[in-house]
Order: C-alpha cells, then sequence, then structure tokens
C-alpha cells in the first residue's frame, strides 16, 4: 500500500442521521485495505436528490409502493472529485492510480453477483447501494476524506479542470445515459424540461444530436437565460405561458418529438404527455418528492407513446462525461455557482432548494 504522510485520524464530515437531520461531526478518516482508495475531497455537489432526502422524500426513506433506502447514520453525497491519498496494491494495479492522482468513483457501488452486474448492467444492481445513502458500504463525499470501495468502478481524472467543475462529471455522466436513451433524430423536435444543472447538460448532449428544434423549459428566468446561451432554440417560462400550446404552435400542432424531463415535479409529467405528439418519446429522469397522478389512457390509447426511464449513469456515461469536460464539449463554468465550505452546509442546502439564485451549489472542504 502507498500512503501519503501525516493523514489525520478524524475528520470533518456531513452526516444524515435522518430527514432534516444532518450534522456536521468529527469522525474517523476512513482505513482501507488493499483493493481500496482513499481520496482527500475537493469538492462535491449537492444534487436534488440530496435536498429531497433531506427533506424526507419517500424515494429515500420508504413510503407508499417505495422500501427505506437510506440506512443511516451516513455521510452523503454523491457528486464528488477527489485526490488520491492512499491506494492499496490491489487497487493501484487495477485502475492505473498513483499518490496525487485526482480520481472519481461512480456513484453506484455494484455487488458484483445479481443477474444486472453479471450481464454488465452493473448500474441497475438488484442492491442498489449508492455513494452517500448506505453507512459504511457507501458513505458519500461530503466530507474531507472518502473511501472507494473494492467494488467500487473508478476512473482517473485529469487536473486540468477546476475542482468545482470536475464534481459535475457524476450529473453530466446521467446526462449522458438520459439522452443516448432518447435516440434523438435529426428531424425531431426536442424538449429539455427542467434546467437545473442536469437539465442544462442534458440540453447540450441533445444539442450535439443536431436536431430540428431545441427547447428548453423551466420557471426561472435565469436559468433559460443560460439554457438560450448553451444552446437553446426556444425557451419556455412555464409560469407565464402554457408551455404545451406553445410547443404545438411550433409544431403545427402536433407536439414534440421528443420530451426529456427533469424538474422532479408531477406537473412536469402531466405538460410533457399534452405537449409530446403521437408516437413519441417520453424518457423519465426526476427524483420526486410526491406522486403523481395521469389518465394513463393518454400513453396508450390516446398516443401509443414510448415512455423510457433513465437511472444514473449508464455504462458510458462517466467516461464520455470525463472526455466531453475535458475537451470542453460540455459547457459547465456557469453552471457552478456557488460554493461553501463544509461548515456552512446548511446554508448551501437551503441555497439548494430554493434554487432562486443558485443552478449549482457545491461543497468544498
Amino acid at each position: 500500500m502507498k500512503t501519503i504522510e501525516n493523514i489525520p485520524n478524524k475528520m470533518k464530515s456531513v452526516v444524515c442521521h435522518g430527514p432534516k437531520d444532518y450534522r456536521l461531526e468529527t469522525i474517523p478518516v476512513p482505513i482501507i485495505n488493499e483493493d481500496e482508495v482513499l481520496v482527500k475531497i475537493e469538492a462535491c455537489g449537492i444534487c436534488a436528490g440530496d435536498v429531497k432526502s433531506y427533506q424526507g422524500a419517500a424515494m429515500f426513506w420508504g413510503g407508499g409502493v417505495l422500501p427505506p433506502w437510506n440506512d443511516a447514520p451516513v455521510t452523503p453525497g454523491y457528486e464528488f472529485i477527489g485526490i488520491v491519498v492512499a491506494v492499496g496494491d490491489i487497487a493501484r494495479k487495477k485502475y492505473g492510480l498513483e499518490l496525487g492522482d485526482r480520481a472519481v468513483a461512480e456513484q453506484i457501488v455494484p455487488c458484483g453477483e445479481c443477474r444486472f452486474c453479471r450481464s454488465g448492467d452493473y448500474w441497475m444492481c438488484e442492491k442498489q447501494n449508492i455513494y452517500g445513502h448506505q453507512k459504511n458500504i457507501a458513505d458519500g463525499g461530503m466530507a474531507e476524506y472518502m473511501r472507494y470501495g473494492s467494488r467500487s468502478v473508478i476512473h482517473k481524472v485529469s487536473k486540468t479542470l477546476p475542482a468545482a467543475e470536475a464534481s459535475m462529471i457524476e450529473p453530466l455522466s446521467c446526462s449522458v445515459h438520459t439522452v443516448a436513451r432518447a435516440n434523438i433524430r435529426f428531424e425531431d423536435t426536442v424538449v429539455v424540461a427542467g434546467m437545473g444543472p442536469i437539465g442544462l447538460c442534458k440540453l447540450q448532449l441533445a444539442k450535439l444530436k443536431n436536431p430540428k428544434l431545441l427547447i428548453a423549459i423551466d420557471m426561472k428566468p435565469k436559468r433559460l437565460e443560460l439554457a438560450r446561451k448553451l444552446g437553446a432554440d426556444v425557451v419556455i417560462n412555464a409560469a407565464e405561458t402554457d408551455a404545451a400550446e406553445e410547443v404545438k404552435k411550433l409544431t403545427d400542432d402536433y407536439g414534440c418529438d421528443v420530451y426529456i424531463h427533469n424538474s422532479g415535479h408531477p406537473s412536469g409529467v402531466i405538460q410533457g404527455l399534452k405537449m409530446i405528439r403521437k408516437h413519441g418519446t417520453f424518457v423519465e429522469f426526476s427524483v420526486f418528492s410526491g406522486e403523481t397522478s395521469v389518465d394513463w389512457s393518454i400513453i396508450g390509447d390516446r398516443k401509443e407513446l414510448t415512455i423510457l426511464g433513465s437511472h444514473i449513469s449508464g455504462r458510458e456515461g462517466y467516461p464520455v462525461a470525463i472526455d466531453f469536460l475535458n475537451r470542453g464539449i460540455v459547457k459547465v463554468d456557469e453552471i457552478v455557482t456557488h460554493t461553501y465550505p463544509l461548515e456552512s452546509f446548511e446554508e448551501a442546502f437551503a441555497l439548494a432548494q430554493k434554487g432562486e439564485e443558485s443552478i449549482k451549489v457545491v461543497l468544498v472542504p
């Protein structure tokens, strides 16, 4: 094993104990084995999922048809980037890592044993351990140090990117998988609904597919301004106009060919079903804080839609995201709007939840 000198025994960490019970604590620095990696965290983004977990969404704490997923107490955070400060010999050979390298682990910690892992679809692992949600197995990146476990999928990352921008690898990787699922064609009218950090990444990726018309929808003017700058042909403020009617006006009353939903709000689902054409493709990527009710007749009997889900990053997400950021193909410098130290995590979460002034909020230990 290789390790730098003077790694402390204790570190500061945000610790999730339950809904609305997140605390800054001093806890032990993780100890690694020969098949693991220890990184000093440079930055960790706050995702909308982190905010909804904090708020107590059933997706994370159970409710309705959903069993509990969070296993607390746990260090949250899955949008992390770090510098290798200790690496076991097995991990060093497996991933080609040396001390001082920058590295990211994919957010999922696959079991390697279920039918999905064995078939190569490891991002759908039946156990679904994801960093920031399960104690010991998958403690996350809102801390000074973090352990990349033996089953992690680890990638080396260039140091040329600013740390806060490098923390956008995870959301961009999810965007890569979603846009690949959408199967966008040249003649398509594509709507990306929800211009948060992931929506703005998906917008740029959709633009690379050269659709006939690319439309961005949100309710926040600041985000729509950036969407236009990043490639949207048309931006629609759903707080000021009937977005479905506007899209139909732009498409000879047929509706959009592809609708990519990211907002996590039930109204975004209903809006999409209204504006999508017959035989259209609806791709859902959101983490919802509540149930969505809709007349399913529109999916089958009225429009015969293709409904696709998109879960995290797929197999291609991280390598493509790292490459696109390195080459400047996708821009995230204006998406990252605020950085905070760990000590101010409560203020950072509040700003991310409100979303009026911020787009992406990042914690920097």
